[in-house]
């Protein structure tokens, strides 16, 4: 029963980020926002990561373990393209258009908190694969909030690139966070397969 509820879940979640994905990478392209390129490609990302998590689910808790590995490197994939991005955006430090960042990282926030309570309850079922899940899940959502109140900065306080390329960094730092605890999970659970 838990395992066909946590599929289903799963399976959502998948949907819910490959949707959201297309939706934040045509906005992030066309008003140049460092912040939502690093958020859409965030849900890239977990769209790949619950995809193969549901491929995984009935598999041995060894070869979980070692797809925990593996996604503890996909989840690094968001914090380089972050750092690529920005490093291109300050050769030409335009802000992006305030409201439709904000616009968008609320839609974005809407999705991953979504997501983030569809995964809670099973945040320490099948180790390192829902931890990752879950965890990339709560930290969209906190990475939606930053990127609601960088348009916000934007269009109030400072109209600079900077608020954008600060959250796009922090993004960043937290996708990177999240791979050294799932990396950490993954490596705890081969050693007691082994």
């Amino acid at each position: 029963m838990a395992s066909s509820a946590l599929r289903r879940a799963v399976t959502i979640v998948a949907l819910a980020n490959l949707a959201y994905f297309g939706i934040e990478f045509t906005v992030a392209l066309s008003i140049g926002s460092v912040s939502l390129f690093a958020d859409s490609v965030d849900f890239l990302e977990d769209a790949s990561v619950n995809f193969l998590i549901l491929a995984a689910l009935g598999w041995s808790a060894r070869s979980r373990a070692r797809v925990g590995m593996a996604m503890a490197a996909i989840l690094l994939i968001p914090a380089v393209a972050t750092i690529w991005t920005a490093w291109q955006k300050l050769t030409v430090p335009a802000a992006p258009e305030p409201f439709a960042l904000s616009l968008t990282g609320l839609g974005a926030l809407v999705v991953n908190l979504s997501c983030a309570f569809l995964l809670a309850r099973f945040r320490h079922h099948r180790g390192s694969l829902t931890k990752a899940a879950f965890l990339s899940a709560r930290n969209d959502a906190i990475a939606n909030v930053a990127i609601v109140g960088a348009g916000l900065v934007t269009a109030f306080l400072w109209p600079s690139a900077w608020p954008d390329l600060i959250v796009g960094f922090g993004i960043a730092i937290m996708n990177t966070d999240a791979a050294r605890e799932v990396w950490t999970a993954a490596r705890e659970e081969h050693r007691a397969a082994a």
